[in-house]
């Protein structure tokens, strides 16, 4: 692999905590519902919006062991890491089903400790205990889609 890893252009930016938040929340949802990560996600520093494809509305008690799962991961004060592989050495369990057509060779995966690892070219912090305090201030279900508006401070 070459020492410049060449990786398609990136055509946003991200608000670092809130886009590490992101991953905190997906790798939740994932563990806690069997569900994929993020179905649509609009990550901004003032709200972000992530939906998932779920069966069943969430409990009200289910969206507060969501929001204090990621508070406990985000004060756990994990190191944010990356990683560039080719895809001949992409561990089998990364999910590349986001990943655009034209997706280079080369992958960077980014690490939120031992907590979280995805396929990713965005902005992220170093450490979780920069994230901040995360509240989850809405969600809604609808015809199969559980959204949730979260916040960070």
């Amino acid at each position: 692999m070459a020492d410049e890893p060449i990786l398609n252009a990136h055509n946003k930016s991200e608000y670092p905590p809130a886009h590490t938040a992101e991953h905190i929340l997906n790798q939740t949802m994932v563990r806690k519902f069997g569900c994929s990560r993020s179905h649509i996600n609009h990550i901004e520093r003032k709200k972000s919006k992530c939906s998932y494809i779920l069966p069943s509305c969430p409990t009200e008690e289910d969206i507060r062991d969501v929001e204090n799962t990621v508070n406990r991961v985000i004060e756990s004060d994990l190191q944010v890491t990356t990683r560039y592989v080719s895809r001949d050495e992409l561990p089998t369990d990364i999910d590349t089903s986001k990943l655009p057509a034209d997706a280079s060779d080369t992958l960077r995966l980014v690490y939120v400790g031992d907590y979280d690892v995805c396929p990713c070219i965005g902005s992220h912090v170093e450490h979780t205990s920069e994230i901040g305090h995360f509240r989850i201030s809405s969600t809604s279900y609808n015809d199969g889609v559980f959204r949730i508006v979260f916040r960070l401070g």
